[in-house]
């Protein structure tokens, strides 16, 4: 039985991160490029001003029982700034090469106004409850924006992404922080599920306000952490930088195979691995991220919807393109068998790190990133899986409750069982997630130019 079931996800998930899906995704963002007169390129310099620079202007807001914008965006990048940035960016390149990485930054170009268009839209086809509680996402855009005769197609979705949020948001997350906490501290996976349980609880059972109060303090120092010691690693083979990049965009088009693979196929491999990679790290067009944003206290669509630009930015084009110089600058044999002599992409990442750095430090980086970069996509995916059976069950309250148990003490299941096959699952259900979410912003796409067309029409300048 177990053998029939992995054999049909593994041919499902063959084409839900196969070629013909990624140049859906990608394809979708390059359409919506257009549609918006490239906003992530004409009004970069306003969308930077306006969101990391707005943090340093002070707010006396009141959020009523949303999120502050802020809150939503670190929300939302608790869920993507995950271990796919270390681990599924170090696998991609040592199968596609370092031109994966080129295609992984052209995946986020594009990616930067798939995600903008799906914030926009959010937001402008939420519903607010009776509390004053803000509550969107794809299910809700497809069934309002595209009519009560797609609820069909909503009802998809919700269903999909409930289901997910225990394999993705739950099950491989919480894996990923008992072999960190073994690896710190030699911590037994059995207590470290527990450990897990009781702090998911106190902050899921918390409600939407309270992720986001834990998400507002976590996010940030996680990603200062990483990218400092990025810098670091960086910068002490800075020299041999400019050679790396130059070796990144030669092997993009190239020809040559890596690691004694098929000639002529190694481009196709690079652009399969760099798109997958990019879209699965930064999640634009899946429609997890929508969710969280919905929650914001922005009135204005536009206005929670530039950070949509900025999320994908700080996570591929900063984040991933950090452990990306670090695996190329190592000079680690690349290939899949060269991966294959290690334990698990994880590990791929540690080596990289380990032969610029002294000792294990970079191993304890490496542990230490999982281990928040994991925990912060617990709570962020328990808000997603949340949502996506409110609106399934009409906001049943005892549902809900039953959903957070039952999310809390999976996690002991995550961390004490290597949940392989779960994870499999959830990763095809995560990217079936995005077939209602492209059909959406494709149907939508004229509503999406509209609002950008509005919002950029005042005194607004690039």
């Amino acid at each position: 039985m177990l053998e029939t079931i992995t054999a049909i996800n593994k041919a499902v998930n063959g084409f839900v991160w196969g070629p013909i899906m990624l140049a859906l995704l990608v394809g979708t963002g390059i359409f919506l490029t257009f549609r918006t007169g490239w906003v992530q390129v004409r009004r970069f310099g306003y969308i930077m001003k306006n969101t990391v620079g707005s943090l340093f202007r002070k707010s006396d807001a009141d959020h009523g029982s949303n999120l502050s914008p802020f809150q939503a965006v670190t929300t939302a990048l608790a869920g993507t700034v995950g271990t796919g940035n270390i681990a599924g960016v170090t696998g991609a390149i040592f199968v596609g090469g370092p031109g994966a990485v080129f295609w992984m930054w052209v995946s986020a170009f594009f990616g930067m106004c798939t995600k903008y268009s799906e914030i926009a839209l959010a937001l402008k086809f939420r519903v607010t409850d009776e509390k004053g509680v803000h509550k969107g996402g794809p299910m809700y855009y497809i069934e309002k924006g595209m009519g009560k005769n797609w609820k069909w197609l909503a009802v998809i979705f919700a269903l999909l992404g409930g289901l997910a949020s225990f394999g993705i948001g739950n099950i491989a997350q919480c894996s990923e922080i008992a072999g960190a906490m073994n690896g710190l501290f030699g911590l037994d996976p059995l207590v470290t599920g527990i450990g897990l349980a009781v702090v998911a609880g106190i902050v899921i059972l918390g409600g939407v306000q309270r992720i986001g109060q834990v998400t507002s303090y976590m996010v940030p120092f996680m990603a200062i952490f990483y990218i400092a010691a990025g810098v670091v690693v960086i910068a002490l083979r800075i020299t041999e930088v400019p050679a790396a990049l130059a070796l990144i965009v030669k092997s993009a088009f190239s020809f040559e195979a890596v690691g004694g693979g098929v000639f002529g196929y190694a481009i196709v491999v690079a652009m399969r691995q760099g798109f997958a990679r990019g879209v699965f790290s930064n999640e634009a067009g899946l429609g997890s991220a929508p969710i969280a944003h919905a929650a914001s206290s922005n009135k204005d669509p536009g206005d929670q919807a530039i950070w949509g630009v900025f999320e994908v930015f700080i996570d591929t084009i900063v984040i991933c393109t950090i452990t990306s110089l670090t695996v190329v600058l190592s000079g680690l044999e690349l290939g899949e068998e060269a991966l294959a002599t290690y334990s698990s992409n994880g590990a791929a990442a540690v080596a990289a790190f380990n032969t610029i750095l002294p000792g294990t430090l970079g191993g304890t980086i490496i542990q230490v990133s999982l281990l928040f970069f994991a925990l912060s996509t617990v709570l962020s995916w328990s808000y997603y899986g949340e949502r996506c059976w409110g609106y399934l069950t009409h906001d049943s309250k005892a549902v809900n409750l039953i959903y957070k148990v039952v999310f809390v003490l999976v996690c002991i299941v995550g961390a004490t069982g290597s949940g392989k096959l779960m994870w499999d699952i959830s990763d095809t259900l995560n990217g079936m997630m995005a077939i209602p979410n492209l059909v959406a912003l494709l149907a939508l796409s004229g509503v999406v130019a509209r609002e950008t067309k509005r919002y950029f029409s005042g005194n607004r300048l690039s």
